[in-house]
């Protein structure tokens, strides 16, 4: 059973994902933490409040892979992000193929 603070911390990570003020990263971010911030260890957790923190116009560059991410920032985490951006563009432009 999840504790409420495990709880409280799940939605306040929801909301953030959500409520960046850049809506680019919100439509990234957020879906990411609906489908996946409740099967995340506290570890895992810690590591997407800490890019949370990054100013957008540093991360959404590398959430989609346009700019290299710093290694400091590459880690298990911000790779399942970009890989659910690259899966999310995939399933909404089955037309168009990623390189």
């Amino acid at each position: 059973m999840t504790s409420p603070a495990h709880t409280a911390r799940l939605n306040r990570l929801s909301f953030r994902a959500w409520r960046r003020g850049f809506r680019e990263a919100d439509l990234i971010l957020g879906p990411f933490a609906d489908s996946r911030l409740a099967s995340m260890s506290d570890a895992e957790l810690t590591e997407f409040e800490r890019l949370l923190e990054v100013p957008d116009q540093d991360l959404f560059p590398w959430l989609i892979r346009r700019e290299p991410c710093p290694p400091e920032w590459q880690g298990p985490v911000m790779d399942a992000i970009q890989a659910f951006a690259i899966e999310a563009h995939a399933a909404t432009h089955p037309d168009v193929r990623g390189s």
